[in-house]
This record gives structure tokens, C-alpha cells and sequence, in this order.
């Protein structure tokens, strides 16, 4: 074939793959949502419309019908057992500490390839998929594996170092703002997987919220550090949980966001934080679609890479949080005028929790499909020697379900079942956390944010996307 009929492909290539993104935009024109990044080669086949046009008015016509209900479902935990500690928190924590520094120096002096180093597989796939899925099932899985919390103690007791320096007084701030980095270094800054750059950010870090814990007590973790802030956040709608009064724990069980609706109302730095989360799960969905490249000017088909793009996707970034939190607080608002003051931020804003927690596990559901192969493959055989320590045979990495017909289908469908279900457990919880007083009316705005959040939302995750 000749160079003049090989342009000519390409050319028509370029130029059908432009004129079926835009038309799917037409179809679908995107606003603020939260989503995941799926592989859209089998997705584009389903009927994706019937999906989003269902979930839609089931979201509407739960609200419409818990807002004229008297009563709603109590949500009430109960015991399940109660027990002793079995392993002091001091324990976990320091032992979890050894972990981290030995990843830390695999991160260093291990492989650069991403795929073969642990400091990369196992924060990227252990810290931030599996901890906060299984906490979302069974409770706060990251109280006792905080890397900080036996350091500081032990350190604070060596120094004798009682009281602290006043960072109790910023609230949350310090947490939204480390997050704020951490969501810029994972979505925007160009080597968010290279061992080596990871292992240097993440000690550093540990080292900052060390010596500003010392300081101020091991108590700030839950204020200061985004990961505690944001792993207990996520743990709210477990239907499982264990409370520790003591030497005692207590195994709890009730419906999912039974928790948050006995947590006290979010303040200006938590609200903040929660609107942030939100904020990069979109971003993170957003950024790669076909209209977003196309506001940026980049070609889809030829994305030119991170570098490229880091100065439009900070601002896009931003742009998305400050789009997020107007538009939230701007909805209760207009409910407050509607409904009455009962009708305010702190309550509502706990019913975003379970719409964090649901994103967070649809984005993230392929991704530990994916890079948890290589994780448990590096767990199995560290070294590359040939060892079994996992006790699993040797195996290949596959991604040849992300076109499988069959598969497929049923990824979409759990990441479907995540979204819905997360708006409407927000839905509910909405209702029950502003109380009977307020009137019916004062939903109505919140309802269109939520029926706007359920569309775009199973939009992105249909939709085709670049890299």
C-alpha cells in the first residue's frame, strides 16, 4: 500500500472516529457527574440508553415517594457479638509502619517498571482500591493499619509530650488540602506510577503528618490526614462494623448508612473535603472523554500525553471542584428557601457520603481487575526467582475479559447496581437526616441533582473515552 492511500485511511479514520464522538455527545450532552473509566469496546453495544433512562426515574420516583411518605425505614444498628481485642491498635499500626518502610525501600532500589515494583501495585491497588472496598463492607479497615498511629504514640510517650500546638482549631482544612495535592499528583503530575517518585512523595508525606502529629496528638489523624479522613468517611455505609470501647469490640450490623445518620452535621472543612472527593472521582472520569479532550484541543486518537495537558487539567480540575461544591451547596439553598431552615448543609451534605462510597468502588472496580493481577503475580513471586508465596501457581495476566461480550456485561452491571444504589441510599438518607419538619417541596431541587448526577454518571461509564 502507498504512503497517499495509507494518509487517506488514516485521515478517514480520524475523521469517522471525530464524527462519532460528537455524535454521541449530541445525544448525550454532559454536565456534573461522577464516573468511572471503563473500556467502552463491548459497553457501546449495550442498550446504555435503557440503563440511564431506568435509573433515572428510579431515582425520581424514590424521592418523590420518600418525600410524601410519613414514615421512613428507622436504619437502627444492632450487636451482632461482642469480644475483646484480640491486637491492640499499637500493634497493627507499628507492624503496618515495617510494611510501609519496606515499600518504601523496594519503591528506591526495586524495579522501575510499575507493574513489577510493590511500592506501586500495593498502594495503588491495596491502599487506595481494596482498603476502601472492604471497608465499605466491613467497617473502617484502616483504623488499625494507620501507619501513623503507633509512631506517634510512641514517640509522644518518649518525649513526654502531652497537649499540642492549636491545629485542632483548623478543622479539617489540612486534610483538604493534602488531599488537594494527592488528587493533583494521581490525576495531573506526569509520573504518578513510578515507583521511585511515588516511594519519594509518600515518605515524604508520612514524615509531614509525623511530625505535625507529634506535635499535636495522635487524635489529629482524624482531622488532618486525608486517608483516615477519607477511609472513615467511606466506612459510614458499611453494613458491618466493630465499635472499640476499651479492650472491648463490639460487632455491629444495620442497613448501609445506618452510621451516617448518627454522625453530628459537617462543618465548613468537611464539607469542603467531602465536595473534593467528588470532585476527582468526576475529573477523573471526565478528563479522558472525547468532549473534554475536544475543549482542551487535543486529538483523541493521538493523545500527546500528561505533559502536554498538565496546565488544562489543573485548571480543569479546580474548575470541577469549584462546579461541584456551587452546585451542591446552591441545590440546599434553594431547598432551604423552599422547605425552611431545618433544610441546611451540614445534615444534607452526610447523605453525599454514600454517593463517594459508590463512585469510588464503580471507578475502581476494572482497575483491580487489571493491575490486581500484576499485584497478586509480585505478592506470589517478589523477586522474580520463581517462588510461590502465595501458594499460586504461575500464571499469566489477562485482559482479555475487557472485550469479552459476556464479561463485560456484567462489570457494566455491578458498576451500574454501585451508582444507582448510591443514590439512592443518598436519596434516603437525605430524607431522613433534614427530619419531618421540613416541607415536601423543599426535595424538589435536590431530586433534579440527583436524577443530573444518575445520568452522567452512567453516561461516562458508557461512553467512549481516549488512552
Amino acid at each position: 500500500m502507498g504512503d497517499r492511500a495509507r494518509r487517506a485511511i488514516t485521515g478517514l479514520c480520524r475523521r469517522t472516529g471525530r464524527l462519532c464522538g460528537l455524535g454521541t455527545l449530541a445525544a448525550l450532552p454532559p454536565s456534573h457527574a461522577l464516573a468511572c473509566a471503563l473500556p467502552p469496546s463491548v459497553i457501546l453495544t449495550l442498550p446504555t440508553g435503557h440503563y440511564i433512562t431506568g435509573a433515572a426515574v428510579v431515582v425520581a420516583v424514590t424521592a418523590v415517594m420518600g418525600a410524601a411518605a410519613d414514615r421512613l425505614p428507622e436504619l437502627r444498628p444492632r450487636e451482632m457479638l461482642e469480644r475483646r481485642v484480640v491486637l491492640p491498635v499499637s500493634v497493627s499500626s507499628y507492624l503496618s509502619f515495617l510494611v510501609f518502610l519496606a515499600l518504601v525501600f523496594v519503591g528506591f532500589f526495586g524495579a522501575r517498571d510499575p507493574m513489577h515494583n510493590l511500592m506501586t501495585l500495593v498502594f495503588w491497588t491495596g491502599v487506595w482500591i481494596v482498603v476502601p472496598l472492604a471497608s465499605m463492607v466491613f467497617g473502617n479497615i484502616w483504623r488499625p493499619i494507620n501507619p501513623w498511629t503507633a509512631p506517634v504514640r510512641i514517640t509522644r510517650t518518649l518525649l513526654h509530650r502531652k497537649g499540642g500546638i492549636g491545629l485542632s482549631r483548623l478543622g479539617h482544612w489540612p486534610a483538604v488540602a493534602f488531599f488537594a495535592g494527592f488528587i493533583w499528583f494521581q490525576m495531573v503530575s506526569l509520573r504518578p506510577d513510578d515507583p521511585f517518585v511515588l516511594a519519594a512523595v509518600a515518605l515524604v508525606y508520612w514524615l509531614v503528618i509525623f511530625a505535625l502529629a507529634v506535635a499535636e496528638g495522635e487524635d489529629w489523624l482524624e482531622k488532618g490526614e486525608f486517608l483516615t479522613v477519607l477511609m472513615g468517611y467511606l466506612a459510614r455505609v458499611a453494613p458491618f462494623w466493630l465499635e472499640i470501647d476499651g479492650g472491648r469490640a463490639r460487632m455491629m450490623y444495620g442497613w448501609p448508612g445506618s452510621q451516617v445518620l448518627r454522625m453530628a452535621p459537617l462543618g465548613a472543612s468537611e464539607i469542603a473535603f467531602v465536595t473534593l472527593a467528588l470532585a476527582g472521582l468526576t475529573f477523573d472520569g471526565l478528563g479522558e472523554t472525547f468532549w473534554w479532550l475536544a475543549i482542551i484541543g487535543e486529538n483523541p486518537l493521538e493523545p500527546t500525553g500528561r505533559s502536554a495537558v498538565m496546565l488544562d487539567n489543573t485548571l480543569g480540575l479546580i474548575g470541577t471542584w469549584a462546579l461541584t461544591a456551587g452546585s451542591i451547596l446552591a441545590v440546599i439553598g434553594i431547598g432551604r428557601v423552599l422547605g425552611g431552615p431545618g433544610f441546611s448543609a451540614g445534615p444534607v451534605m452526610l447523605s453525599f457520603l454514600a454517593i463517594a462510597a459508590g463512585y469510588h468502588a464503580a471507578h475502581y472496580i476494572v482497575i483491580l481487575l487489571t493491575t490486581g493481577q500484576y499485584t497478586l503475580a509480585a505478592l506470589n513471586d517478589p523477586f522474580f526467582q520463581g517462588d510461590s508465596l502465595l501458594g499460586l501457581p504461575p500464571f499469566y495476566v489477562s485482559f482479555g475479559f475487557l472485550t469479552d461480550p459476556q464479561v463485560m456485561p456484567l462489570i457494566y452491571g455491578l458498576q451500574f447496581a454501585a451508582i444507582l444504589g448510591a443514590h439512592l441510599l443518598a436519596v434516603l438518607l437525605s430524607l431522613r437526616l433534614v427530619g419531618g419538619e421540613v416541607r415536601a417541596i423543599a426535595h424538589l431541587p435536590m431530586t433534579a441533582l440527583m436524577v443530573g448526577y444518575t445520568i452522567l454518571g452512567l453516561w461516562l461509564l458508557s461512553t467512549a473515552r481516549a488512552g
